[in-house]
């Protein structure tokens, strides 16, 4: 089997490391981890294992590649570019959304019938160049067809992630599973960025008042967009953030706070900002998540 890693950053450098022993792995990256793999190897520490690992990468493909899978494991925000440029290449694999955010899937269905979707809750550090640290872990990989549905392509990646030890489940509704997930981030990556905070410290009272209102207005939305959650109920969330999601991930800090510290673009518009476009398109309030992606946007800009 052939697997290509698009745009791949500590996500994505960390599956090739745990997929490479068992498949041929390509990681498409910026080049000067590309230089590093290629010369030293890839160093993965933490959950995940410790090692040096040895695999393809690079900052360009050659003309006339092809994969099995295509794992597109980006920032949100480019996940367009990524698609058009490669196009062809995605048209005749199976293409995997390893991403944040609601709208990644819709993106990559304009360019492929074959769409799997998939969450990841595990927090990734850099340490330096081509050097990952994995964190914490707050549930399973979760994978299925997008936006419902289970089949043999599907399986097979979660056999062979299986295979290489990852902690992975299927979905017949991924959809739901994506949302679950942006009730996290939305709860808590912009929250932990603009009070440069751990999440664990989230749960003081002052931020969960704050969390409590996030998540009443995105369960609104959910509701309205149909999105059977797997809580009955916002406040059966909340329990659920605070007993189980929050102790995982209790020394975790933001992605959004690491990409504002590197002078990079955030995520906020896939996450927080879906919530708010929704909200308007089904006339739902939602002042506290325009406020955050209003104070990202302020901090990152």
């Amino acid at each position: 089997m052939k697997l290509l890693i698009l745009g791949a950053g500590a996500v994505g450098l960390c599956l090739a490391a745990r997929l490479s022993s068992l498949c041929e792995v390509h990681a498409l990256c910026r080049a000067r981890h590309a230089d590093e793999i290629m010369r030293s190897g890839f160093r993965m520490r933490g959950l995940w294992g410790d090692g040096s690992f040895h695999f393809n990468a690079s900052a360009t493909l050659t003309a006339g590649e092809t994969f099995d899978y295509c794992l597109i494991t980006c920032k949100s925000l480019q996940t367009r570019q990524l698609c058009a440029e490669y196009s062809s290449l995605l048209a005749a694999a199976e293409v995997v959304s390893l991403q944040n955010g609601i709208g990644n899937e819709e993106i990559i269905a304009e360019f492929s019938d074959h769409v799997i979707g998939g969450t990841i809750i595990t927090g990734f550090e850099w340490c330096g160049d081509a050097d990952v640290k994995v964190t914490v872990e707050g549930g399973p990989i979760r994978l299925g067809r997008f936006p419902i549905g289970m089949d043999g392509g599907v399986q097979h990646l979660i056999d062979l992630f299986r295979q290489a030890g990852l902690n992975v489940e299927a979905s017949d509704s991924i959809r739901t599973n994506l949302w679950a997930k942006t009730l996290y981030n939305c709860a808590l990556n912009p929250l932990g960025a603009i009070l440069g905070v751990p999440y664990g410290e989230l749960a003081r009272k002052q931020a969960w008042s704050i969390i409590e209102r996030i998540i009443a207005e995105a369960w609104a939305v959910c509701n309205a967009e149909g999105i059977a959650l797997p809580w009955p109920t916002a406040d059966a969330y909340l329990d659920y953030l605070r007993s189980v999601q929050l102790p995982a991930t209790a020394g975790h800090h933001s992605s959004m706070l690491q990409d504002i510290r590197n002078g990079k673009e955030t995520e906020i518009d896939f996450i927080n900002g879906a919530v708010v476009r929704l909200a308007k398109k089904h006339a739902i309030s939602a002042p506290v998540n325009q406020t955050l992606v209003d104070a990202i946007g302020f901090k990152s800009g």
